[in-house]
């Protein structure tokens, strides 16, 4: 008898171990694996449960939040973080309705080609959505390929394609199965195989492990520096974006003035978040949150 695979060892213990995330029930839409793909990038999943629950009891299907205004997915969004990700998803929602009946696509070229959807997400749902054979490769993914297979310690702070190349060879041939050792490659990563405290005696492929046969010990230090928060452009956009969220109206830009003192700071924090189609401006002196008003009807078509 042959011994069995690394994705098959992987594939066991993550039948056995893994953690019981609601979108990973067999019932689960694809379009609400798609909204956990979008809300769990760069965002712990302990943040994302409650954001998620409350988003797919408001906008169950893709055709919910096309018919809402983009003021309300951003509203809904709250504080997890990198708000243009909430913009996305809507636009995403609309690209859903026009091209594909409101249903989430299966083709990962359709996928691919929708707003905000980059090679992670379509990939991701692809193959926990619809069940397909592809690489999913995140950070987690990376650092498991890596230590196991190369024997590195660190698979560094980017997705580079041989990077894919060398997590599809791990996948079984049979789609399903290939769905599931994804999924198990991820969770190994994120609950295993972390970045500084790798738990080894826990692991299913400690014995085949590259990395654990070299000796070699985790890095000490970040594979990347962690982004300063205090002070930052990114801390006066979350203030603005905090009372226009709360606003019923358009908002004074008196009352936006006392959200900061740097008015330096706080006149190019305010200037990107219209750049990024967050917020717009009403009149000469008020700002308010992009498309607060009636939500006008999905009928054009998406480049």
């Amino acid at each position: 008898m042959s011994e069995p695979t690394f994705a098959t060892l992987v594939s066991r213990w993550y039948e056995e171990n893994a953690r019981d995330l609601p979108w990973r029930k067999p019932d689960v839409t694809p379009w609400a694996i798609l909204v956990s793909e979008v809300m769990l990038q760069q965002t712990p999943v302990v943040r994302v449960l409650p954001a998620w629950a409350a988003w797919l009891d408001r906008w169950p299907d893709p055709a919910a939040l096309a018919a809402d205004r983009p003021a309300e997915a951003i509203r809904m969004w709250g504080r997890l973080g990198y708000p243009r990700r909430a913009v996305r998803l809507r636009d995403c929602a609309v690209a859903i309705v026009e091209r594909h009946g409101g249903q989430v696509p299966d083709r990962l070229d359709q996928l691919l080609a929708l707003p905000g959807v980059g090679t992670y997400t379509a990939r991701a749902v692809a193959a926990f959505a619809y069940g397909q054979r592809h690489p999913v490769v995140d950070t987690n993914v990376r650092r498991v390929v890596c230590r196991a297979i190369a024997g590195e310690p660190d698979a560094g702070p980017a997705t580079r394609p041989a990077d894919l190349v060398a997590t599809e060879e791990l996948l079984p041939v049979e789609p399903a199965a290939a769905a599931l050792a994804s999924a198990a490659f991820m969770e190994l990563g994120a609950v295993i195989c972390t970045a500084r405290s790798p738990r080894c005696g826990s692991c299913p492929v400690e014995a085949v492990c590259a990395w654990r046969a070299s000796g070699q010990e985790a890095p000490a230090g970040p594979s990347r520096r962690p982004q300063r928060y205090a002070g930052t452009d990114r801390q006066v956009r979350g203030l603005l974006l905090g009372v226009l969220r709360e606003a019923t109206g358009p908002v004074p830009h008196q009352r936006l003035d006392q959200v900061w003192a740097d008015d330096v700071q706080r006149a190019r924090a305010l200037t990107g978040l219209v750049r990024d189609g967050l917020v717009e401006p009403v009149g000469e002196s008020s700002f308010r949150l992009v498309g607060d008003g009636p939500p006008a009807p999905v009928t054009r078509l998406w480049a």
